[in-house]
């Protein structure tokens, strides 16, 4: 079973929240050598502005594999070109100032080979700077896994579900390449009441469920849902009007390149 493309509707519920990230890793962004920025994994395009803003004599370049995520972006006006291509086949020529990626490299394998390839692909001087959930072992997450492993073993496709390394593992992947500088945050979040279901369904099924959803019928899909929602009612208790309050811890590190 394929997994299907991304739904720019149901990412975007959420862009306030997933804005925030963003914000605080280009806040990190320093002086920068000339040649162009890069959005990597750009999806709807919501950091388009704030790049083309950031660096208005730059050009400002989208990739992204979802040609839904791209028509979204390419609606914002802000990049000079997006692409569609697979993060771990594209090189930009020449290589480039600055490669931001936010939410992106968590959901691509083989991260020693992958962060040496996207180092090589930014100019002397330049920047890689990432961010990407670190939220796997937080019920929001692990509890899809085990309620399908539960009851519908052996449906997960290992390769599908986004990873992160541990801090000190990528330290020590990011030291041969440059300069780094590597930090965690946990945002707490607050979720809307939704009209079906709990809110941190609702927030998860669009990212990290995604291709765990996709490997179900409807009805399985319906049965796993119940289950999830149960469980988020006591990790993540709704106050009196809905709300939940919702921890979401992220990794970021930028590299220098020297």
């Amino acid at each position: 079973m394929s997994v299907s493309d991304w739904n720019p509707e149901s990412y975007s519920r959420f862009a306030g929240l997933r804005l925030r990230p963003a914000l605080d890793l280009l806040a990190r962004v320093g002086w920068l050598p000339a040649g162009d920025i890069c959005d990597l994994g750009c999806g709807t395009g919501v950091v388009g502005p704030l790049l083309a803003t950031r660096f208005p004599d730059r050009r400002i370049l989208g990739v992204d594999a979802s040609p839904a995520m791209l028509d979204k972006a390419r609606d914002t006006g802000a990049y000079s070109a997006l692409t569609q291509a697979d993060i771990t086949e594209w090189r930009p020529e020449p290589p480039a100032a600055l490669i931001y990626s936010n939410a992106a490299l968590h959901w691509l394998p083989d991260h020693p080979r992958l962060l040496a390839q996207l180092a090589s692909r930014v100019a002397a001087g330049g920047m890689l700077a990432v961010q990407v959930p670190h939220q796997n072992r937080a019920p929001s997450h692990r509890i899809w896994l085990d309620l399908v492993a539960e009851h519908f073993p052996g449906r997960i496709d290992p390769d599908s579900i986004p990873g992160v390394l541990d801090p000190t593992e990528y330290h020590h992947l990011l030291a041969p390449l440059g300069r780094s500088d590597i930090w965690e945050t946990e945002y707490y979040q607050i979720l809307p009441a939704a009209e079906a279901g709990h809110p941190v369904r609702h927030f998860t099924s669009s990212t990290f469920a995604r291709p765990i959803l996709d490997r179900l019928d409807p009805e399985e899909t319906a049965q796993i849902e119940t289950l999830y929602d149960a469980v988020m009612d006591q990790a993540y208790p709704r106050d009196a009007s809905g709300q939940v309050l919702f921890p979401f811890r992220r990794l970021f590190f930028t590299l220098d390149i020297t």
